[in-house]
Parts: structure tokens; sequence; C-alpha cells
């Protein structure tokens, strides 16, 4: 805190001040150092991508980009929807047929949908690793063979396995597809190519049950002839899945770097694979992506509800049978297919003026689509009520023609995959699950109309405010984009001009949390090979945390950290094990419950060559006699000194090329620590880098070449140790808390 806000307070309060005041003073400094912090970090209009470009035509885009890859995702998608509607119109067949009840039947249909969302994490977490062409390749022709036996089954076991093939066959479309047209276009057309891609669903709907029914006919019009059209179209879908695999694989974040630097950036490393839970963690700390998908969770609500209580009131109001609901159905989709490629057209001309402006436009749409479905309920006649879903269709379509292009924009592109999967585990499982439900319960008992009325408005009220409100963090998060793409390249052009001095460990611009309390602010620091940093600073400084955030046992909220020139900010923890870090962490590193050989034996698991683990053995006991003797005593008697022995001959039986140290004299007696730094000395004179966090400073700085001193989540000091002592303004503070002996 400041001279002069310390002053004010005594002045109000006296020399002491009240808790109150103080609190105060720190919640508003608080507020003004994060306002300031987010002002720096919106760059201006003409630097983020897309924006303030020149327009472009869709023929330009489809010469840019090519017309194969729109083309087959989009005659995937329809081809995926036509077996969605052949279960809808030909279900009373289906039941006939297998002599099931419309409880099984309902449920088969929304099995194959579970299966479909939880589906697509596993495919996201896929994409990230392997050709996304050829992983939805191969989806693809497993749903075309169980769209096939489903016109095969003989009973209700059988038609379970065949949705619940078809629906994990479609689930590599929801992460892949959007994610390759994010690669695959200009960011200039993107909207549209979002839009045509999204023209499948509606084309599916409307054509769908013509086509399902004409198939009938032909093959005999018997109730039995439902098999066919299952049988049929998967003929088209094994031809898509040829062309699928032919498609080029489109560099990943290409336009993005084009955009930025007018050219792609090629990667001197391969990076490690981003792991789900990691991604996850980071995508909620995009502002603009968490109100998107919690605003589409709660319009789940309704998306689910609507289309089955809206067939059950055609039922049961008007009577209408299957094959007549079918072409109502069509009918109310037939007004999305004109306003799709508009919204997609007038998306990109709002994204080149305003980014935020086109996800209003995705919210104000929500908003008339709950309007246009609550005003069509109340009217008792059939034109007005299908003319009214019709309009409320047209704007949901309309609506999510955004999705894509926000995503693309707001998201880095190593984790687009996760967050298209993560648009549909929102709206299936946080809103069309509990939205079933609640509107089935409501029809029970009062009617759909009255269910519909219920559901509906709130969900579409809440879904669009919220995206609108999320809107304001657009030009921040892609700010956020574009300085990890600045960063990327700067790393890159220095790796280039000095690949023999590329540091051990990077890290830059780390801002990590626990929950909603920021703990790291904006920390960076380089460790070269073969050096020993020293962290420093008080209690609560945050010296663990970016440690933590290192070795990968906490995802940070922003920034990079790399080892060797790889960028592993999202990587699993083991994976930068196998790349030779290790941690020790303070009071935590051994397993007390394990013997001093079961703990020593666990860890040579990770040596692959038995003779080399055993010669590992023997260099532990003979750098630490001590333990000889406590080889069958439980870890957790050991003293601290021994216990934090066993610790570090984890270190010397596996000869790391980064090790963090997290406290490795506290509590311990001097001669205890004497020997623990002999330890550290050999292995530093091995050639081991090391980041050594110590409460004591003539420790840290008895063995560290460089410190790096931390206050309140940020560093204040990097340079060589010896330079530290001169700093008597951060020393002291570290010696006054008592921290410093």
């Amino acid at each position: 805190m400041s001279e002069d806000m310390t002053e004010d307070i005594e002045n109000e309060t006296g020399p002491v001040g009240s808790l109150s005041s103080l609190t105060s003073v720190i919640f508003e400094e608080e507020e003004s150092r994060l306002a300031h912090q987010t002002e720096d970090q919106i760059l201006p209009d003409d630097l983020l991508p897309g924006v303030g470009a020149s327009s472009m035509t869709m023929r330009e885009g489809l010469r840019t980009g090519g017309g194969t890859m729109i083309t087959v995702l989009l005659l995937l998608t329809i081809v995926e929807e036509f077996d969605r509607v052949a279960m809808l119109v030909l279900g009373p067949d289906i039941q006939d047929s297998l002599n099931i009840s419309d409880t099984v039947l309902l449920g088969l249909i929304s099995f194959g949908g579970v299966v479909l969302v939880l589906s697509t994490l596993p495919f996201a977490w896929l994409a990230d690793r392997r050709s996304r062409t050829k992983v939805l390749a191969g989806a693809s022709l497993l749903w075309a063979v169980f769209a096939a036996f489903t016109g095969s089954v003989a009973n209700s076991f059988q038609m379970g396995i065949t949705r619940a093939g078809t629906g994990f066959g479609a689930a590599a479309r929801i992460p892949i597809s959007p994610s390759l047209i994010a690669d695959e276009y200009p960011i200039a057309v993107r909207s549209r190519m979002f839009a045509a891609e999204s023209l499948g669903r509606p084309l599916g709907q409307v054509v769908g049950p013509f086509i399902v029914g004409l198939i009938v006919l032909i093959a005999g019009g018997e109730s039995s002839d439902w098999r066919w059209p299952f049988w049929i179209m998967a003929i088209p879908a094994i031809v898509l899945v040829f062309f699928v695999a032919r498609i080029r694989e489109p560099h990943r974040g290409r336009n993005e770097q084009e955009a930025v630097f007018g050219a792609e950036l090629t990667t001197a490393v391969d990076d490690g694979p981003v792991r789900l839970s990691a991604a996850f963690a980071r995508l909620k700390k995009v502002r603009t992506f968490y109100f998107l998908v919690v605003g589409i969770g709660v319009l789940g609500f309704a998306l689910i509800a609507v289309p089955a209580a809206f067939n059950l009131l055609l039922e049961s109001a008007y009577g209408y049978d299957a094959f007549t609901r079918g072409w109502i159905g069509s009918i109310t989709w037939g007004a999305a297919l004109v306003a799709i490629p508009i919204a997609g057209r007038y998306g990109d001309k709002l994204f080149r003026g305003n980014p935020p402006s086109a996800l209003r436009l995705m919210g104000g749409a929500i908003l008339f689509y709950g309007l246009f479905v609550t005003v069509g309920l109340r009217f008792d006649q059939p034109a007005l009520l299908i003319g009214f879903f019709a309009l409320g269709n047209a704007f949901q379509g309309a609506a999510f023609t955004q999705v894509g292009p926000t995503i693309s924009a707001v998201i880095p592109y190593q984790m687009r995959a996760q967050a298209f999967a993560m648009v549909g585990v929102y709206i299936f499982l946080m809103g069309g699950f509990f939205g079933g439900l609640l509107a089935g319960a409501l029809s029970d008992a009062f009617g759909e109309r009255t269910a519909l009325t219920v559901v509906v408005p709130p969900a579409a009220l809440l879904g669009g405010l919220l995206i609108i409100y999320g809107s304001r963090y657009m030009k921040r998060d892609i700010s956020a984009v574009v300085a990890e793409l600045r960063e990327m390249q700067a790393e890159q052009q220095r790796m280039a001009a000095d690949p023999d001095n590329i540091p051990m460990l990077q890290v830059r611009n780390v801002d990590a949390s626990y929950g909603n309390l920021q703990v790291l602010f904006d920390v960076s620091f380089e460790v070269k090979r073969g050096e020993t940093l020293a962290l420093l600073g008080t209690n609560g400084a945050g010296k663990s945390t970016i440690l933590r955030s290192i070795s990968g046992l906490l995802n940070p909220d922003r920034g990079v950290v790399r080892m060797n020139g790889r960028t592993i900010t999202l990587v699993d923890p083991q994976y930068r094990v196998g790349l030779g870090m290790m941690q020790i962490p303070g009071g935590e590193a051994v397993f007390p419950s394990m013997s001093v050989a079961e703990n020593l034996e666990l860890w040579s698991e990770l040596i692959d060559d038995k003779a080399k683990r055993a010669v590992r053995l023997e260099v532990v006991f003979e750098t630490f006699p001590e333990l000889t003797h406590l080889i069958d005593s439980k870890a957790g008697s050991l003293s601290g000194g021994q216990q934090q022995m066993l610790a570090l001959a984890k270190a010397v039986m596996l000869e790391p090329e980064l090790l963090l140290i997290d406290e490795l004299s506290l509590g311990l007696a001097p001669i205890i620590v004497q020997r623990l730094l002999g330890i550290v000395e050999q292995l530093k004179a091995n050639g081991t880098t090391m980041v050594l966090v110590e409460q004591s400073v003539n420790v840290a700085l008895a063995v560290a070449d460089r410190a790096v001193f931390m206050e309140r989540g940020q560093v204040r000091f990097e340079g060589p140790a010896q330079e530290l002592l001169e700093r008597d303004d951060l020393l002291r503070a570290v010696f006054l808390s008592g921290e410093g002996a």
C-alpha cells in the first residue's frame, strides 16, 4: 500500500486506522489494479485478427480454402440428420415391428443422444493427438456401419446397441468439424462457412421426412419396410467417408497466425498434447466462452424440450399421425434455410466492425426465438402455431451460426476441439437433461402448452442475456489469443537465432488462481541449463503456487510454461516427468504409509532398464548411508531430516534434467540442512538444473546462481543472487516475517 494511502487512513481514523477503513482501501486498490490490468490487455481494433479487414466474397473464401471440405462436412451433417429423422418418422413402424412401448422407443432414441454427448470429450482428446480428418473419417465409417445395422435389428437390445454406435460415431463431428472449418477458411468468411455447415440440420429436417417416406413407398409401403431407409442411407455415408479421409489436414491456427504476422509460424519442436482437465480449467477463465456455454446450457432447457413436447402437442391436441407430424416438422425448419445464410453474412460484417456485436446478434436471436415460440403457443389454430414455431426455429438457426466464429476467435487454437465439445455437453447435460425432466413433469400435470410456456421464456431470456453480457469480454479474450501468438513468435525467433542457448525452463506471463482467488499476476522468469534459481519471498507470495504451475499440479489461468523450448503449459504432469522434470514438494515428498524400500522401488519403476535401476539404487545408498538401516521403516515414522533425505534420494536415483524443490530446509536442524545442501551441490555439479523455493535466504543464496523475489504474486526482483543481498528493501520483508534466518 502506498504511503499516501496510509496517511489518509491515519488522518481519518487515527494512527492505527480502523479495520473497515483499511479493508476498504485494500479493495479499492485491488479494483483499480484489476481495471488497469484489463485495459492493458485489450489491443486496438486494428491488431485484432479479422477486425477492420476488407470484406471477402464467398467465392474468394472458397478459392482460398477450397470447396471440398465445407461440401463434405455439410453432406455429412445432412446424412446424420436423416438418421435422426428416420427414427422419429418411422418410430411407430419400428415400435410395431419390435413390439416395444412408447417409453422404450423414446428411451432408445434418447440413449443415442446421451452416448453422442459423452463421446465428444474423448474425440476432442483424440483430435489433439491425431489427424483430425482421419479421426473423423474413422468415426463416420463407424456411424455408417451401425446405421446400416439399425435396419437389421430383431429386438430392443440390438436397437440399443446400434443407437449407441451411431451416437458414438456421430460424436466426432461436434468437436472436429468446426475446428477444421476455423483452420481451413479465412476469418473474413468464417461466419458464412459455419452457416453453410449449419444448413445441414434444417436441410435434413426439411428433406429427410420426404426421402424417408419415399424410400419406404418404393420398397412396398408396408410397415415392415421401415428397414430400407437405414440400409440405403449407409451408402452415401460410406462414400463420404472416402472423401473425408482424403481431405488435407489444415495447419492448426494458421488463419490467426496469418492475420497477426502475415504468415504461418513454423514450430521448432512439437508441443505436448493438451490434457482435457487442464483445457477445461483454462477455458473457464475465458470469460466470453464461459458466458457463452452457460447461456447455451440454460437455453438447452428449451432446445431439447421443445421438439418432443411440440410433437406430443400435435398428437394430443390435433390428432396428427406420425407422417403428418413429420412434414409439419419439415415446414417449421423451412424458414431456417433462409435465416441461416443471412445470419452468416451479417455476422461476418458485424465481426469486421466490432466483434462483440456479432455475439450480441446471437443473444438477440435467442431472445426472438423464445418470443416467437411462446407467442405461437397462445394460438389454437394449427397454421399460426406452425408459423410461429417456424419463425422461432429460424432465429434459433441464425443464433447458432455465431457459436463457431466466437469460439474460434476467443479460444487458442490448441484448445478449440475441447471448447466445441463443451458446447454439446452444456446443451445436453446441463440444460437438455433437466429441461426434459421438467417439461415432461409439467406436461403430464398440465399439458404440453403449459409446460412449454413455463420452460421456454425463462430459458431463452436468461440464455440470451448471459450471452449478450459475455460479449463485453470478447475483445479482451481475442487480445489474449493474440498475445499468446506474439509470445510464441518471439520465442521461435529467439530459438532460431540462438539454438544452443535455449533455456531449460521458461515461465511467461503466468496468472494462476485457487477458485476465484487470484494468486499469481503476470509472473515471468527463465532458468538456463545447469543453473540453480532461488525463489524467495514472504509467506503467501506465490512461490509454491508457481512451482505447482510449472509441474502441472495447478493449471494457470493465463501464460506459458516451456521446457527445452517445448510448450508444456497444459500437458499432463506425467508427460513432464517423461521430459525430465521432477518436483520435491514441501512436506509431501514421500509416501508415509510405505516403507523406505517401497518408496525407492516405486520411484525406480520410472527407469526402464533393470540393470540401470539396480545401479542407481546403489548410488542412492552410497549417497545416503543413513537410509540403509531404515530400509524397512515406514517413511512416515522417519524424522524430518530423514524424510528430506529420502525425498532427495528420488532425485539422485532418477537424475532429472530439471528439479523443483519446495522448502528443503523448513523445520530442520542446521546440521541436517548442511548435509542436504551438500547433496544439492552435488546434483548441481552433475549438471542438474534446479529451482529452489526456500524460506531461508541464507540457505537459498548459498547454492543459487540467480534469485527471483516475489511479493503478492508478482516478481519484484530477478537477477544474480548476490545482487539480491544488496536490496535491503526486499530482504527486510523476509526477515521481519521471521522467514530469513
